[in-house]
């Protein structure tokens, strides 16, 4: 029997019983859906190489649950590295005249634009 004929009967037996377990074991119907289909999909992968386990189900099992915890791992660092935007902490735009009062012509732009990287050396010391 070849290895994508033993994941479709594996799959055919065991997908029930693997998804309840994990729904059970997770609280999350799609977190264990999607668990499972990693799982599958690493089973295709490992099983060419390393071959087909003595206990397919417990594999899927397994290496689904791992998938869930990484998973929610991430999901748990997301939110922790996550900073809250404080809309009162960003500051007000600057009116206008503050802008004109601060620049007072165009020396400034044209400065960075005679001393940008993409001119030659002979154009920018103009």
């Amino acid at each position: 029997m070849s290895v994508a004929t033993q994941i479709e009967k594996t799959f055919r037996e065991e997908h029930g019983r693997v998804l309840a377990a994990l729904i059970g074991q997770l609280g999350d119907f799609e977190l264990a859906e999607d668990a499972l289909q990693d799982a599958l999909v690493n089973a295709l992968e490992r099983w060419h190489a390393d071959g087909v386990p003595h206990n397919p189900g417990a594999w899927l099992l397994t290496v689904a649950k791992r998938r869930a915890i990484d998973r929610l791992r991430h999901s748990a660092r997301l939110e922790r590295n996550a900073v809250p935007l404080d809309p009162e902490s960003i500051p007000a735009p600057q009116e206008e005249t503050e802008m004109e009062d601060s620049i007072p012509d165009e020396r400034l732009k044209l400065m960075f634009t005679c001393c940008h990287p993409a001119l030659a050396l002979e154009a920018q010391v103009a």
